[in-house]
């Protein structure tokens, strides 16, 4: 496959791991990038120290292009930067913060940036930067999400219409004819995170791996808007949490409520009832854990049999 993002990142297929939080470890991003992909190692919820281990270690696993995926609202986030230059990590995906505010230390460092974006204005404030690509990612998507609620393939031919540099589209994409939708519609590639959640290679807890192939069309829900949106699984901590905004809490008491790890709790240590248990509303098309080759596999074969059927109309 030959698009903009193919040609950007010198990868097989235009299919971009995400870098989630608990999830995206150097397992998980090699398997990705060894399969023809581009994986992402999910700072997050990475101390600067494991970190620094995760790309040493990915490094040795893997001989193709990865990346690092890192929040700029992180307290951290300088340190997290000057080992991903001393690594010598040659693409960097940025989000919630300011591309201006790193955009230009990376490039003179000679590394590629990518911005997660979700309105056309700030696809043209990181275009504006100096970014390489955006990510336009709609609130389909799972954990920390947009305040606008535009829909992945609503916005992303607005993105389009806009903006000159390459387009990955992300939120509610998991198999080969959700790729195909968005090429359709104007991207160059696309970012999945909930499908690879599912896999064998992902640091997600087997419980919450099962939680996610349970999960139906409606079992997700966006809450905590207030604070910063995100998308969760109905469980007993959620819906003590509707319960407590009926109360009309205060954002410090919701913060209070919200304590802290919950979705380390969740995601990384299998706690069911009590965590953040976040996940996209694509969740409902995944049935199964698989590792990350088949699941590649899978999506290419389902993409070129969408392109045959289209063909035949």
């Amino acid at each position: 496959m030959n698009t903009r993002i193919t040609k950007l990142f010198n990868i097989k297929y235009p299919i971009i791991q995400g870098g989630m939080i608990w999830i995206s470890g150097h397992k998980l991003a090699t398997a990705v990038s060894n399969a023809g992909g581009l994986g992402l190692i999910g700072a997050g919820s990475m101390y600067p120290d494991v970190l620094r281990a995760h790309i040493q270690k990915a490094k040795k696993n893997t001989t193709n292009p990865f990346g690092v995926n890192v929040p700029l609202l992180y307290p951290n986030v300088e340190e997290i930067m000057q080992i991903i230059v001393a690594e010598k990590v040659k693409i960097v995906f940025t989000s919630a913060g300011n591309p201006k505010t790193w955009t230009s230390f990376l490039k003179k460092n000679k590394i590629q940036v990518v911005h997660v974006v979700s309105s056309v204005k700030f696809a043209l404030k990181a275009q504006e930067a100096g970014v390489d690509a955006i990510v336009a990612e709609g609130f389909e998507s799972g954990g920390h999400n947009s305040r606008e609620e535009t829909t992945t393939f609503t916005l992303l031919p607005m993105v389009k219409e806009k903006i000159d540099i390459p387009i990955i589209a992300a939120g509610g994409i998991a198999s080969g004819r959700g790729m195909l939708a968005a090429l359709i519609l104007g991207a160059d590639g696309v970012q999945m995170g909930s499908r690879f959640v599912a896999s064998v290679e992902a640091s997600a807890h087997p419980n919450f791996k099962q939680a996610v192939i349970d999960t139906k069309d409606g079992d997700t829900f966006l809450t905590f808007k207030e604070l910063a949106p995100v998308r969760l699984i109905r469980n007993t901590f959620f819906n003590d949490l509707q319960d407590f905004y009926q109360t009309n809490p205060s954002k410090e008491q919701l913060i209070n409520f919200l304590g802290h790890a919950r979705a380390k709790k969740g995601m990384f240590e299998g706690d069911l009832e009590q965590g953040e248990l976040e996940i996209g509303q694509i969740a409902g098309l995944i049935h199964q854990v698989k590792p990350v080759q088949e699941i590649i596999n899978e999506i290419i074969d389902d993409f070129r049999n969408g392109v045959q059927e289209l063909k035949k109309i």
